[in-house]
């Protein structure tokens, strides 16, 4: 018990040291870039606001939600602080600004984080038609996966055609380099990955899972996470020379030999780094390779954030 107790102290010596090493680092670096302080009139539109006819594909740094349907998830107050990575709706995400998914599946179609469940896919599907049938020129990533040790839904390849097929964007390396004008009125592009083999078919509107990369690490302390992150991002392509997805995911994950496992209170130690996070690429010359940009419980301010960085792109300042 004493060996534990121990353990368990150091660990959140450890977690201490690493939040003052982000804290120091914004104090010391601040947190401007070019269009940091620009913001979108309507988050619910911002693509639109940027002009679809200027905007490539590219250039968007997109924001996104980690572990996006989740929050109902689980049993409110007994297991839900355990699972929940957001507390809004798919629906309310997108309208607060977020514009790529990270949706968990299972055989029964309902969706899941590890071992808890929430609702049906359905209820995804539903806000994310919603959502596109308010606006005009908002482009998504949906990214579908069955999560690990489950089995995936069966059919389920046909069920996403069926609900979503004339807004589907088809796989293809050529819309990298398209505005968003070339690629309306379709609107959705579905990156699928199942756990079983998927050989993807020409005649598939569906992203295969190559086109979607990361490098997530399973850890709780947020300067490790942070330097992580710009490590791998280094190593990437400029967005102007690749064709495929990179995301970078501002969390840290709560850790069994770690007293405090409860989502929000583990992410919260990197949460509002964001900003410091896109002005250290700016410093580090990497910027020019940052593209999908994830965060639990995603806020108004973080995706301000990503948008700023867009529209100085567009603008040649970034």
């Amino acid at each position: 018990m004493g060996a534990q107790w121990s353990k368990q102290i150091d660990r959140q010596k450890a977690v201490m040291a690493e939040k003052k090493i982000l804290r120091e680092l914004q104090e010391r670096c601040g947190s401007d870039y070019p269009g940091s302080s620009w913001h979108p009139t309507d988050r619910k539109n911002w693509m639109s606001g940027l002009d679809p006819n200027k905007v490539h594909i590219n250039e968007i740094v997109w924001p996104g939600t980690h572990n996006s349907a989740t929050n109902k998830i689980g049993i409110k107050i007994i297991t839900r602080p355990f699972a929940q990575c957001q507390s809004l709706s798919v629906y309310e995400q997108l309208v607060c600004g977020a514009r790529v998914l990270d949706i968990r599946v299972e055989q029964n179609g309902k969706v899941c984080h590890g071992i808890l469940t929430t609702y049906d896919v359905d209820v995804v599907i539903e806000d994310v038609r919603r959502f596109v049938s308010e606006t005009e020129s908002e482009i998504i990533i949906l990214e579908i996966r069955t999560e690990v040790g489950r089995k995936d839904p069966p059919g389920f390849e046909k069920y996403l055609w069926e609900q979503l097929g004339e807004l589907l964007i088809h796989q293809d390396d050529n819309v990298f380099e398209k505005t968003i004008a070339e690629i309306l009125p379709r609107r959705i592009i579905c990156v699928w990955r199942p756990q079983g083999l998927h050989v993807g078919k020409e005649t598939s509107p569906l992203w295969s899972s190559g086109y979607l990369r990361d490098n997530w690490i399973n850890t709780d302390l947020p300067a490790t996470k942070f330097e992580s992150n710009m490590k791998y991002l280094s190593h990437q392509q400029p967005v102007t020379t690749r064709n495929y997805f990179y995301r970078v995911e501002n969390t840290v994950t709560p850790q069994p030999d770690n007293p405090v496992v409860c989502v929000k209170a583990v992410t919260n130690r990197i949460h509002g780094y964001g900003r410091l996070f896109i002005a250290q690429c700016f410093q580090q010359n990497c910027v020019n390779r940052l593209q999908i940009f994830s965060i639990d419980f995603i806020s108004e301010d973080f995706v301000d954030a990503c948008v700023g960085l867009t529209w100085a792109r567009i603008q040649g300042k970034a």
